[in-house]
């Protein structure tokens, strides 16, 4: 592939997560115009659903603190200046992921025998392969991040391309020609395979095979508070969908809060890539000045593109979830209007500087009381306003968590918000949106 200019680190990895998502989406269309029955395609959904539930939360961790401890860490101090070196940092890490991998696993098969000895009790779909799915999936995560570590945008972009192309034709494929569901997972099994032997090459380029348990001890010091972090913020969602269901006794409602509560995915991609990216960055102090310029920069381009982007959806979303779905989800699209509030918050990036800093403590600390105070704070609003009380409870507390970390980055780490958030185009477009969301919400401005 001939090398793109415009093609950066941070473009390179938001496209592979923009990659990631379409591949996915256009997965699901497919299936529905399928033969798959509806039993099958929840088959496929759980699957999907299940092996990313019980990883997101350690995958992201050990990810985000190796590329923290990347430039800058006590056990390879000497090293990690040397231009063009093999990283024994990228092998470890890999070391750990695997290691999460087996341990799930093996946690995995007890668990697998006691609840679904057999199939017709059994709930999980393939629980089997879900397990060898989840064993060899985690670690090729890596791919990309090795390509971000090295500055090899291009190569990141290329990986994507190539792999998610053949990950889309390995599992429709079977489908259109007739098969099962199952065959479809075994697509998947094919492409992991293919991505562990681009792993395998890139571990033996870039990678010095030492193992450190000096590194590890450091590497889950930073890590275990971010995978603490990961998993509470996750979790979040779950206690909404318990409160709900406590509350109304009415799978109904609980479908209907659920069509409703997803975040514009398209902001949640391209913020969390120029986060991720932007993180060795800010690994080193020398390096901060201008990650933090970087950052002002890339997410004043994301505000000026992704708000309108969000107004329009926002417009829109009371005509198309009647037509999109039925009527009866009509008040899906007050809770999803909610939800695309959440880009206020989600494009200012005071995690990305304490993280960066490997302050995770902190951001352990953010998480729990964020959780703390979202389960009283949904109870109380879902009284007066009802599922749409639990959302607006999500997006407060997701709010609060980001002034939090704006003040702390402030006042403990002597940043101002100025050197890291276009203020000017953020409070702008924050108030347009606001506007936008009261006048819909007061039926001022009402499309059927």
């Amino acid at each position: 592939m001939t090398r793109l200019k415009f093609i950066d680190n941070i473009s390179g990895l938001q496209a592979v997560q923009l990659l990631r998502f379409v591949t996915f989406l256009i997965i699901s269309i497919v299936f529905t115009k399928s033969h798959l029955t509806r039993p099958q395609i929840g088959n496929w959904e759980l699957f999907l659903f299940i092996s990313s539930l019980v990883t997101f939360f350690w995958v992201t961790g050990i990810i985000q603190s190796l590329l923290t401890l990347y430039n800058r860490n006590r056990t390879f101090r000497e090293d990690s200046e040397k231009e063009g070196r093999k990283s024994p940092e990228i092998f470890n890490a890999f070391l750990l992921i695997s290691f999460f991998s087996l341990a799930v696993f093996l946690m995995g098969i007890p668990i697998k025998t006691m609840f679904f000895s057999s199939p017709e009790n059994s709930e999980v779909p393939y629980a089997n392969l879900l397990l060898l799915f989840i064993l060899f999936s985690s670690p090729v995560t890596l791919i990309e991040y090795i390509y971000l570590l090295n500055k090899r945008p291009h190569r990141i972009l290329q990986y994507g391309i190539y792999t998610y192309a053949a990950q889309l034709v390995l599992v429709i494929a079977p489908v259109v020609a007739g098969y099962d569901e199952k065959s479809a997972i075994w697509g998947l099994f094919v492409i992991t395979a293919a991505r562990w032997v681009w792993l395998i090459i890139l571990l033996r380029r870039y990678t010095l095979m030492k193992i450190s348990h000096d590194f590890i001890r450091e590497h889950l010091r930073v890590g275990m508070p971010l995978i603490l972090t990961f998993l509470i913020s996750g979790s979040a969602q779950y206690i909404d969908g318990i409160i709900i269901s406590v509350r109304y006794d009415d799978p109904g409602v609980f479908a209907m809060y659920r069509y409703g509560a997803k975040e514009f995915p398209l902001v949640l991609l391209l913020a969390n890539g120029l986060s991720n990216a932007l993180l060795p960055l800010f690994s080193t102090r020398e390096g901060m000045r201008e990650a933090l310029a970087t950052l002002r920069r890339r997410s004043d381009r994301l505000i000026k593109y992704l708000f309108p982007i969000s107004m329009v959806t926002m417009f829109a979303a009371r005509w198309v979830y009647p037509r999109l779905f039925t009527p009866e989800f009509q008040r899906s699209a007050d809770v999803f209007m909610i939800y695309l509030l959440l880009i206020i918050p989600r494009l200012v990036f005071p995690q990305t500087i304490v993280i960066g800093r490997r302050k995770t403590n902190v951001t352990l600390y953010a998480a729990a009381v964020e959780i703390a105070v979202n389960i009283p704070l949904s109870l109380w609003l879902i009284k007066p306003y009802g599922v749409v009380g639990v959302a607006l409870a999500t997006f407060i507390v997701y709010f609060l968590e980001k002034m939090f970390l704006i003040w702390y980055v402030w006042k403990k780490m002597k940043i101002k918000p100025s050197e890291y958030i276009p203020l000017a185009s953020w409070l702008i477009y924050t108030a347009l949106l606001i506007i936008l969301f009261v006048l819909i919400d007061h039926r001022i401005i009402d499309i059927h």
